[in-house]
């Protein structure tokens, strides 16, 4: 058989969402495999991130953007070049790239091969592990933005990371580490060892008043709440354990895994009506990620030297294979895990 025979016989398996619902309306499908544009490559997937905003829109065709049914989820992705799009020169067959799937629309990354944008794509280094690396591409990104170009935090500073152990959480920590800032992180207790190897001191949110705890280790309050969460009383939570100069840097809705999408206007009405309180505290609100490409392509690849450097380590939680989607889905609704679920394919 030759080579093109071969090519020829390999079928893509891709994940989609079936109908709205729960984690049993993920199914594989397969196909051929995907053809590179102008200006595009395609991918052979090694690990896709998993994320609470997949589970939002498994769940329900209600948000903004939702494609419809059948649609594959999956915003970031690492893997391996395989075909070049015409006019490609700048990346060869066989390197190791990350990237978002932001450029092709709506998700897209649950899948064995993709085809991406060359301008969406950073080349990984060699000896990275590639579900390490996925982390790097929403999760680091997000924390870096929210702490660094949100917040402008300064060494020295306190701050408190509500969901210190998540996928976010974790890498607020170790930039934060980096970054000499005084550290506080929620967690359940059987996480606070992670929170602490991080050089945070842990607050158990389940049993503790976690705004009390902040004051009697503060004095009075910390200068930055991080708050991946989302819902009317976190943010308040958020808010009351800020310092009388501090700000709230909300950026996620996390709650929605239990409180469902009424959480989202919620959340959105209360950030609005705390800006309006005058105290000195501020809401700023971090911006989108896939809205500056120079940056983003810059910062992902700094983050990936420092990953390459082991200045930071990736928590993933679990490796799941991409055919075992469903039960990914599974374990962020049943929470309890410390980092980020990421799906492995065979490659």
């Amino acid at each position: 058989m030759t080579t093109v025979e071969k090519m020829n016989s390999i079928k893509n398996h891709r994940v989609v969402v079936t109908q709205h619902g729960g984690p049993e309306v993920l199914q594989i499908v397969e196909e051929e495999l995907p053809e590179p544009g102008a200006g595009e490559v395609r991918v052979k997937v090694l690990a896709a991130g998993v994320s609470a905003y997949d589970l939002m829109f498994r769940r329900s065709g209600m948000l903004p953007g939702t494609p419809k049914v059948p649609y594959t989820l999956g915003e970031d992705i690492v893997g391996v070049v395989d075909e070049l799009g015409e006019g490609v020169s700048n990346l060869e067959i066989g390197q190791m790239v990350a990237g978002a799937t932001w450029a092709i629309g709506f998700g897209g990354g649950y899948t064995e091969y993709i085809c991406l944008p060359i301008s969406e794509l950073v080349v990984v280094p060699a000896g990275i592990d590639p579900a390490e690396a996925v982390c790097i591409v929403v999760n680091y990104l997000t924390a870096y933005m929210a702490m660094h170009q949100t917040a402008n935090v300064r060494s020295g500073e306190s701050i408190l990371v509500q969901g210190a152990a998540g996928g976010t959480g974790t890498a607020l920590l170790e930039l934060g580490k980096l970054a000499g800032l005084e550290m506080y992180g929620t967690a359940s207790k059987h996480n606070h060892e992670l929170v602490s190897s991080f050089g945070a001191t842990p607050i158990d949110y389940r049993t503790e008043d976690v705004v009390k705890r902040i004051r009697s280790l503060t004095g009075n309050g910390v200068d930055v709440v991080f708050d991946p969460i989302g819902g009317a009383r976190q943010l308040w939570l958020s808010y009351r354990a800020l310092h009388k100069d501090g700000r709230l840097v909300w950026f996620g809705v996390a709650a929605t895994k239990k409180g469902g999408l009424k959480v989202i206007p919620f959340t959105l009405l209360t950030v609005f009506l705390l800006k309006l309180i005058p105290d000195g505290k501020q809401t700023p609100l971090a911006p989108d990620l896939s809205e500056d490409n120079a940056w983003y392509r810059e910062t992902l690849s700094e983050l990936l030297d420092l990953l390459v450097a082991k200045k930071i380590r990736p928590v993933v939680a679990e490796r799941i294979p991409l055919v075992e989607a469903a039960r990914a889905h599974e374990v962020l609704e049943r929470g309890g895990y410390a980092g980020k679920v990421v799906l492995v394919t065979g490659a």
